[in-house]
C-alpha cells in the first residue's frame, strides 16, 4: 500500500474510532459497564492506529515490528494498522 493511501485509511480509521469512543462515553448509565468494555477495546485499537501512523512517519510502515520482514499487502489492506506479519502475529496470539 502506498504511503498516501495508508495515511488516508489510518486517519479515517482514527477519526471513526474517536467518534465511536465519544459516543460511547455519553452512553446511558445503565449500560456503563458494557460501554466501558467497548471503549477499552476501541482505545486499544486507537493506540494501534496511532502506532501505525508513527511507523509511517518513521519509514517502518509495512515492516513487521518483530522480525523486520514485510507485512503482506493483503494484510495491510484488511488491517492497515497491522504491526506484524502473519507468522509473528500468530506466534504472539498463541502465547496469550
Amino acid at each position: 500500500m502506498d504511503p498516501a493511501t495508508a495515511r488516508m485509511r489510518l486517519q479515517s480509521l482514527l477519526d471513526e474510532l474517536d467518534r465511536s469512543i465519544g459516543a460511547l462515553q455519553e452512553a446511558d448509565p445503565l449500560d456503563a459497564d458494557r460501554a466501558q468494555a467497548v471503549i477499552d477495546v476501541a482505545s486499544q485499537h486507537r493506540l494501534a492506529v496511532l502506532d501505525a501512523l508513527r511507523r509511517l512517519d518513521d519509514g517502518g510502515y509495512g515492516r513487521c515490528v518483530d522480525c523486520g520482514g514485510l507485512v503482506p499487502e493483503d494484510r495491510l489492506e484488511a488491517r492497515p494498522e497491522a504491526a506484524r506479519c502473519v507468522q509473528c502475529q500468530s506466534r504472539r496470539e498463541r502465547r496469550r
